[in-house]
């Protein structure tokens, strides 16, 4: 089920704004009155920022317990695709759609971009996509402008592209099946408001979802598992051991990694309690066996590296690569002269450049 996205050719064309406040503060919802089209020279830059936040996410569908005909974002992502100078009108249900969902104290007010995408690449076929994008910060900025030949400073206050808080990409592919959707939540305060309340979507159960979601539970156990003083780089070593499995097989069986990787009675427990939670919050069962994506354990990997954060401000960064055998590089003490404890680092070579 797993597919390949490209955003080589993708272009966008057309946007339209809202700005959603939270009705709890009755904070109001304003929605541009008209659709803007986005300039030629701006269609390449544009396209670029809006899309980056987008590589390399886990796949997700629109799902309804009856029918995808009453799912509300699914009917107006179609609505757009069969005919995209709709897009104010259902530009607009979505927006409504947000406010309604938005009455929590968590949740922010911000503004909300809804653009036309042409030229996205899927499975070898080019489609259209539909991008959401949340901003809930404002970011200051200097604007340097010449005027009555003098030069003038001004502060200014906008979005930082590299700063979206929310995004959704609704690729037009899967249409019976829920479209294909990339999410994205940076705020991590709820996500579940924002990919369950309001977009309504389930997890795609592809390999690389199914990898990385036992990768996570896996390393969450173990680490939850060990004596709370343990070193950040023992912990470490840990994850890295249980991702060892992933490493070594083409596919990934269950009932085998248990009994291999989980050997602490503590760690097992935590692992099938996550994963019976998991199981409930997606509504679907998590399969037991599948095809291992070498991508998913890369990505898995990388969340491995340790940091030692000392209170004289000093922070040590112990990358993945570190192994058991390089124990004897990191060595922890205490100095009876200073009082205090310290960490000593073997190196051979200053490589920092």
């Amino acid at each position: 089920m797993s597919v390949k996205v490209r955003f080589t050719s993708a272009a966008a064309s057309h946007l339209m704004l809202a700005r959603v406040g939270n009705p709890l503060r009755e904070e109001p919802l304003q929605i541009a009155r008209e659709v803007f089209e986005i300039a030629m020279e701006d269609r390449e830059l544009l396209t670029g920022l809006f899309l980056k936040p987008f590589r390399n996410l886990i796949a997700h569908r629109f799902t309804h317990h009856t029918s995808l005909d009453k799912h509300e974002m699914h009917t107006a992502a179609r609505g757009v695709f069969r005919a995209p100078g709709k897009l104010l009108d259902k530009g607009t249900e979505i927006a409504k759609r947000l406010y309604s969902k938005s009455s929590h104290p968590n949740i922010k007010s911000g503004d909300l971009c809804i653009t036309y995408v042409n030229g996205i690449e899927i499975d070898g076929e080019t489609t259209t996509g539909l991008c959401i994008l949340k901003s809930e910060s404002v970011t200051p900025f200097l604007s340097i402008s010449a005027e009555d030949g003098d030069l003038r400073l001004r502060t200014e206050h906008g979005i930082n592209p590299e700063r979206i808080d929310k995004g959704c990409l609704i690729i037009n592919h899967w249409d019976d099946k829920g479209y294909y959707v990339l999410t994205f939540d940076r705020t991590g305060a709820d996500a579940r408001f924002w990919v369950r309340e309001f977009l309504g979507l389930q997890a795609v159960p592809d390999a690389t979802f199914l990898t990385n979601t036992f990768a996570e539970l896996a390393v969450s156990a173990v680490k939850e598992s060990l004596e709370p003083n343990t070193p950040p780089e023992a912990a470490g070593r840990a994850a890295r051991e249980v991702l060892s499995y992933f490493d070594d097989r083409e596919n990934f069986d269950l009932k085998e990694f248990e009994e291999i990787m989980l050997k602490s009675p503590e760690a097992a427990k935590r692992f099938r309690e996550d994963c019976t939670k998991l199981e409930e919050e997606q509504g679907l069962p998590l399969q037991t066996n599948f095809e291992i994506a070498p991508k998913a354990v890369k990505k898995a990997a990388k969340q491995t590296a340790a940091v030692i954060k000392l209170d004289t401000g000093f922070e040590i960064h112990v990358k993945p690569v570190f192994s058991t055998t390089d124990e004897k590089l990191l060595e922890r003490g205490f100095d009876e002269e200073k009082g205090m404890k310290f960490i000593k680092v073997w190196y051979n070579e200053d490589v920092s450049g």
